[in-house]
């Protein structure tokens, strides 16, 4: 089923976050990046960073369950932006070499989306939950471009411009 969502997306560092939380500032609905969200409810468990990473395909597969969770309770009728959507776990599972599995590529092909807004990155900045170096930042990166643009939806690449700039440039191309 066509939705009204459109994703904001790119690798680690690109400024997703800054992005959507500009959009929500403006009154749009969006949503939360749940890699980010997993790491903060595992930290508050007493689980660190790394200890929640330590097994990839658990960590992996378990972003995956939030992100289903979060897009399945969404209107498809609403707008909204997404920070990063379903098939950004599959392009997280080729990096890692992990085999994905049926959940998530019957998940990631049943996901529709309006557009994708694939953000080029920015310099990399390292904090609790991104600890990704410059080659994995720039792989995440490529991967994230090449899944989106095997799939339907038309992909709009945002250049690197100020937050506000990038904000205005997806609303002029919605």
């Amino acid at each position: 089923m066509q939705t009204n969502w459109y994703v904001i997306t790119g690798g680690p560092s690109s400024g997703k976050t800054t992005v959507v939380e500009l959009l929500a500032k403006q009154g749009y609905h969006t949503t939360i990046e749940e890699a980010r969200h997993y790491i903060d409810l595992q930290n508050a468990l007493g689980v660190s960073t790394e200890e929640a990473k330590e097994n990839a395909r658990v960590f992996q597969e378990n972003i995956l369950t939030l992100q289903i969770a979060l897009e399945a309770g969404l209107d498809p009728n609403e707008t909204i932006f997404l920070d990063r959507a379903i098939p950004d776990d599959l392009a997280y599972f080729r990096y890692l070499g992990l085999e994905p599995d049926r959940r998530l590529t019957q998940a990631s092909s049943s996901a529709h989306y309006k557009k994708v807004f694939l953000l080029d990155l920015l310099p990399l900045h390292h904090d609790y939950a991104r600890t990704e170096d410059l080659v994995a930042q720039r792989a995440i990166h490529e991967l994230i471009c090449d899944v989106y643009e095997a799939r339907t939806e038309p992909v709009i690449r945002v250049p690197v411009l100020s937050p506000e700039d990038r904000v205005s440039f997806i609303l002029e191309n919605l």
